[in-house]
């Protein structure tokens, strides 16, 4: 099995070494990361300008672009053998709820399924995770046991793994996504220019974290594990919409 590694934390996180770790047990694994961190960057892609490759070590190359950008470069020119899965990871932190939207983490997965390859998204449930080899060997079991039976072709799993050891970990579950409130007010400043600059506020607290949530199953020590599509069709809008068309004079 060939095995495409990327993330957004960058090619030297701890968290994609301790998945390449894993996966060169399994298969033949390569890491095509970010050269730094792009935490935040969701789908985008670099339009404006050429991206910059570089082989670091065997099997390693970082870009000087978005994790999208790795994705994509790695299976359109930069790799000579196709892959057979794309695995995108471990995420420092987690990717739950509304925060799959500007996930990085996720685009990855997202940009490998879009490609025609199955994909999965691993992020350890904690900002300061301590047991990456967790996360690790859950990759391991996820990418063993989707090469036995896989899953339908449009399926994308969005992983979440509680920062605990392996061994209390209370099993998987598939969940869906759970919802933040808004998130908080961005923070003004002044430069030491005197001009007024703008922090991103911090995510919104958690809304919805209940039954069949995937904030739910983490908090009850289960691993996550949400199957997410490419298609944002709203289907059961789409008659809606079309009536409320008609009635445009």
């Amino acid at each position: 099995m060939r095995i495409l590694i990327s993330n957004d934390d960058g090619y030297l996180s701890p968290g994609i070494r301790a998945l390449f770790a894993a996966l060169k047990q399994i298969g033949n694994a390569t890491i095509v990361a970010p050269d730094r961190n792009r935490s935040g960057a969701s789908n985008s892609l670099t339009l404006s300008h050429p991206v910059h490759a570089v082989e670091r070590e065997e099997s390693i190359y970082s870009l000087e672009g978005t994790p999208t950008d790795c994705v994509n470069i790695a299976l359109n020119g930069l790799l000579e053998d196709d892959i057979d899965m794309v695995v995108s990871g471990i995420n420092d932190g987690p990717n739950m709820g509304d925060d799959t939207i500007y996930s990085g983490t996720v685009a990855a997965a997202m940009e490998g399924r879009h490609l025609g390859h199955p994909a999965i998204a691993l992020s350890m449930a904690s900002h300061e995770p301590q047991h990456f080899e967790t996360g690790a060997k859950v990759a391991a079991d996820m990418v063993a046991h989707l090469k036995s039976v896989p899953l339908p072709s449009d399926t994308i799993l969005n992983i979440n793994v509680p920062d605990i050891p392996y061994d209390s970990i209370q099993g998987f579950k598939a969940t869906r996504l759970g919802t933040r409130h808004p998130s908080k007010s961005a923070i003004r400043q002044l430069n030491p220019r005197g001009e007024t600059i703008f922090w991103i506020g911090a995510a919104g607290d958690i809304a919805d974290d209940g039954p069949g949530t995937d904030f739910g199953a983490v908090r009850d020590g289960f691993v996550s594990v949400t199957p997410l599509q490419i298609d944002l069709t709203k289907r059961d809008s789409v008659l809606p919409v079309a009536e409320w068309l008609e009635q445009i004079t």
